[in-house]
């Protein structure tokens, strides 16, 4: 099992029905490569939480009958390798568009780190002006303080120590910098 779940990269194949992407496409894909469909969430468009179980991007199985790999016996059903993998196949609802213009690396932490900072930053009514703390300068706090400033808020970063002020301030353009140990 290869693990990876910020996967981004090229179609290089699309089924008979699809018709949002085509081959060449610079696509990502986040956790998930499938849902049930038909459970209360996955109708809400919630399908992360699946009440049959979402089908992970690695060491998952294709666990309902829509799924290619499935199979009624549950130890047959074809397992998802990860992002690392030479390709994996996804639903086309469960892949974004990349710009063209975005370099496939960049853009593959957005995927993880960038939605499980900008999702909560979303939901909870980020504004232009409001101020954000964010604790912790590293993949998801350095995701987070550009997520806030790009919203337009005022951003505090607070860490343990004095390490990382240069680059929270200098580098991603924090407005002030906390060392939580003083």
């Amino acid at each position: 099992m290869v693990p990876g779940h910020e996967i981004a990269g090229t179609v290089c194949a699309v089924g008979k029905n699809v018709n949002k992407f085509k081959i060449g496409d610079h696509v990502g894909v986040g956790c998930f490569v499938e849902s049930c469909r038909d459970c209360h969430n996955c109708k809400k468009g919630i399908e992360q939480y699946c009440m049959k179980g979402m089908v992970g991007t690695y060491n998952s199985r294709m666990k309902h009958p829509h799924c290619p790999g499935y199979n009624a016996d549950p130890n047959l059903c074809e397992p998802t390798y990860g992002g690392y993998s030479q390709d994996i196949v996804v639903d086309h609802d469960y892949v974004c568009r990349i710009p063209d213009n975005l370099p496939l690396d960049h853009a593959a932490p957005l995927l993880c780190a960038g939605i499980t900072v900008y999702s909560p930053l979303v939901h909870y009514g980020i504004e232009p002006g409001m101020k954000v703390a964010v604790a912790g300068l590293g993949g998801l706090g350095s995701m987070a303080v550009k997520f806030a400033k790009a919203f337009g808020c005022h951003v505090t970063v607070l860490s343990r120590g004095t390490a990382k002020k240069d680059e929270a301030i200098s580098r991603l353009h924090a407005d002030d910098f906390v060392d939580s140990t003083d």
